[in-house]
């Protein structure tokens, strides 16, 4: 399984933390997303077939890109 931790700066509210979570957790292969409005911190994890490619991806289609590093 694998995991990562980002910063999504666009998370404003309790409403953008269950858009991410309910659109991320649909992806196959996504088994837990997290997500925290005041930090601004979100956690995936994932196996296969999900990828952290498509993963960001989505996030970026749905206006919630991670922070670049």
């Amino acid at each position: 399984m694998s995991s990562k931790t980002f910063e999504v700066p666009n998370i404003s509210c309790g409403h953008c933390v269950m858009t991410i979570k309910n659109e991320v957790s649909d992806l196959a292969g996504v088994q837990r997303v997290e997500a925290d409005k005041d930090t601004r911190q979100v956690t995936v994890e994932w196996d296969t077939p999900a990828t952290w490619e498509q993963i960001n991806d989505l996030l970026v289609e749905i206006n919630y890109p991670p922070a670049s590093n």
